[in-house]
């Protein structure tokens, strides 16, 4: 599916992002290399509990991404509520409270639009369920950076808007169901 070795994975999900995620998570092997960024939209005043209950559930190391954190290979990272997650060209997490972006923060678009720009044709960037457009524009940025693009199908997802919106953005994604997604991660 892509040229160059890929060096990172985003994720964008919103509503039935749990379901979803709990189907492509778990499913990657311990011996994972890839740093995997997962933006799902969340109330801002709410502590998340994603890294707490994908860590039980996977084999590969899952936190709460942190400020200047360097990136650590085979490592999934969850924004913090209330931020937006960023990767930096020197290939380190950053956290932004600037504004929100189509009413989310954190916001698929900030995350997939930043690592496109830090792994160019690298990057394998996701879009499963959810109930906007966030996370389409972001999509089209891995794609005009050579990156490897997919999408949840739409019939599949709890929520297709965003799948939707994603394909609109970028009609060249693979359209797949989790369990393909997963299969094509397993096989990196």
């Amino acid at each position: 599916m892509s040229a160059v070795p890929l060096e990172a994975v985003v994720i964008g999900a919103s509503a039935g992002a749990m379901e979803a995620l709990s189907a492509l998570l778990p499913a990657l092997p311990q011996n994972f290399r890839l740093p995997v960024f997962v933006v799902v939209h969340l109330p801002p005043d709410r502590k998340s509990l994603f890294a707490e209950i994908f860590q039980a559930k996977c084999r590969v190391p899952v936190r709460e991404a942190e400020d200047k954190e360097p990136i650590r290979a085979g490592t999934v990272y969850f924004a913090p509520p209330n931020y937006h997650l960023l990767i930096e060209t020197g290939r380190s997490i950053a956290l932004s409270s600037d504004e929100p972006v189509l009413y989310s923060r954190p916001a698929i678009d900030v995350l997939f639009e930043s690592a496109a720009d830090a792994y160019g044709p690298a990057l394998a960037g996701i879009i499963l369920s959810g109930a906007n457009e966030d996370g389409a524009r972001g999509l089209k940025a891995v794609a005009a950076a050579g990156g490897v693009t997919m999408i949840q199908r739409p019939d599949e997802a709890q929520a297709p808007d965003m799948p939707l919106a994603a394909l609109a953005a970028c009609p060249q994604a693979h359209i797949l169901p989790v369990a393909g997604i997963a299969a094509f991660l397993q096989a990196l």
